[in-house]
C-alpha cells in the first residue's frame, strides 16, 4: 500500500464523523496544509500523528491496525481469539454477567452481530429455529429478520426491524466488511423488509414510550423487553474492541413474570 491509501481511509473516517479538515487539524496539533498532505498522499504520516487522528475520529482498533498497514508500518494491536487462554479470564467474567441477568435474555455480540456468547433464557428464545436461519454462529440480523426466524413472532416488526436496518447499514458503510455487505443484500430479497437504500433513513418512533420495545410472542404469550447495548471502556485486544454486551430488560410487570415463570 502507498501514502495514498493510508490518506484516501483517513478521508473517508473523517467524512463518516462529519469532522471539517480545519477542526480535526486544530485538534490534533497539526495545521490544515498538513493534514490535506496527509489525506492526498503527499505526505506520509508517522505512526504517532496516525493514532492520534484515529484517537479524535474514534476509530475501532480493528481500522487503527488498518491505517498503520496502508502506510507501511505493523499492526499495533493483538487480534486475540475469544476462546483462548489469554482472554479466558475476561471471557467468563462476561459469562458470568450474562448467567446472572438470567432469567432476562442477555448475549454478547462481535461487530457483525454475531453472537459470541449467551445466557438460558437469550437461547431459549431461539429455541427450534432452524440452524440455516439463524446462521453459525447466530447471526442477530438473520435470526431476528428472517421470515422463518423471529420476523413472524415479533408483534411490532416494522419499527424493531427499522431500528435493527438502520444498525446493520451503519455497520455496513463503517466496517465496509464484505460479510456483511453480503448479509445485508441478501435481507434485502426478504418480506417486509424496505428497499435497501431506505434502511439508514428508517424511524422506530412509537409515541409516547421512553425506549423502544421489542414485542415478541413466546409460547402464546406477549413480550415486551427493552435492551441495554455496552462495550469494554478501554479494550487494547482487536477481538474485545469488537465485542458488544446487549442485556434485556422486560419493559413491564407481565413480561417480568412471564421470564421468571419460563426460568
Amino acid at each position: 500500500m502507498t501514502a495514498a491509501d493510508v490518506g484516501h481511509l483517513i478521508r473517508r473516517q473523517r467524512g463518516l464523523a462529519r469532522r471539517s479538515q480545519m477542526d480535526l487539524a486544530h485538534e490534533i496539533g497539526i495545521s490544515p496544509r498538513h493534514l490535506s498532505f496527509v489525506e492526498l498522499g503527499k505526505s506520509k504520516p508517522s505512526v504517532g500523528l496516525l493514532m492520534k487522528i484515529a484517537e479524535h475520529l474514534d476509530l475501532p482498533l480493528r481500522e487503527r491496525n488498518d491505517w498503520l498497514l496502508a502506510a507501511g508500518y505493523a499492526p499495533r494491536y493483538p487480534e486475540t481469539p475469544l476462546t483462548g487462554p489469554a482472554l479466558s479470564r475476561i471471557r467468563a467474567s462476561v459469562q458470568a454477567l450474562l448467567d446472572t441477568h438470567d432469567p432476562f435474555p442477555g448475549l454478547a455480540i462481535d461487530r457483525q452481530w454475531n453472537v459470541q456468547l449467551s445466557n438460558r433464557a437469550a437461547r431459549r428464545l431461539v429455541a427450534g429455529i432452524p440452524e440455516d436461519v439463524r446462521g453459525v454462529p447466530i447471526n442477530i440480523f438473520r435470526m431476528a429478520l428472517h421470515p422463518a426466524g423471529l420476523a413472524g413472532r415479533t408483534r411490532n416488526f416494522p419499527q424493531w426491524s427499522a431500528y435493527l436496518l438502520r444498525r446493520l447499514d451503519r455497520a455496513v458503510v463503517r466496517t465496509q466488511d464484505p460479510r456483511l455487505a453480503a448479509l445485508a443484500d441478501e435481507i434485502a430479497t426478504w418480506p417486509a423488509i424496505p428497499e435497501r437504500h431506505t434502511w439508514g433513513h428508517l424511524s422506530s418512533d412509537e409515541a409516547d414510550d421512553p425506549v423502544l420495545s421489542w414485542r415478541l410472542e413466546l409460547g402464546g404469550e406477549e413480550l415486551s423487553m427493552f435492551s441495554l447495548l455496552s462495550t469494554f471502556g478501554t479494550p487494547m485486544d482487536v477481538t474485545l474492541s469488537d465485542l458488544s454486551i446487549e442485556l434485556f430488560f422486560p419493559a413491564d410487570e407481565q413480561t417480568e413474570t412471564i421470564l421468571r415463570r419460563h426460568s
